[in-house]
């Protein structure tokens, strides 16, 4: 029985799905564009524990995942290594913009944020995006 369980556990992890990030900033601003979605550009740094939860928890959950990847062009950047916009400044990481395909910030959210909490920012920058 414990090994059912093993191969259960394993087979959901092998068939987890993962966000579709785009390889930089100016790659998902041009997706945007043409696909006329919000852009979702989160923020991090390599040494940030509440970066790598974000990562491990919220950025893997499976609701969150097909909501992003459907709904919005993401992208993940590293403050200090990536090239992206000054007027996108990360001062808390990680952080979280949404944006349109011209780079206007739409609206915006610095933290960790658990699963629930994210589904309703998500929301409402759907909301914003539509106004």
């Amino acid at each position: 029985m414990k090994k059912l369980g093993l191969l259960a556990l394993l087979m959901a992890n092998l068939f987890a799905s993962d966000i579709a990030w785009n390889d930089t900033y100016a790659q998902a601003q041009a997706k945007a564009k043409k696909e006329a979605k919000p852009m979702l550009v989160i923020i991090t740094t390599e040494q940030c524990r509440w970066c790598r939860k974000l990562e491990a928890t919220t950025l893997s959950d499976d609701e969150v995942v097909s909501k992003i990847n459907s709904r919005f062009v993401p992208v993940h950047l590293t403050r200090d290594k990536s090239v992206y916009p000054k007027n996108l400044t990360a001062k808390m990481v990680p952080m979280s913009y949404f944006l349109d395909g011209n780079g206007k910030i739409l609206h915006s959210m610095p933290g960790y944020w658990p699963v629930e909490d994210y589904q309703s920012i998500l929301d409402d920058a759907l909301r914003k995006t539509k106004k």
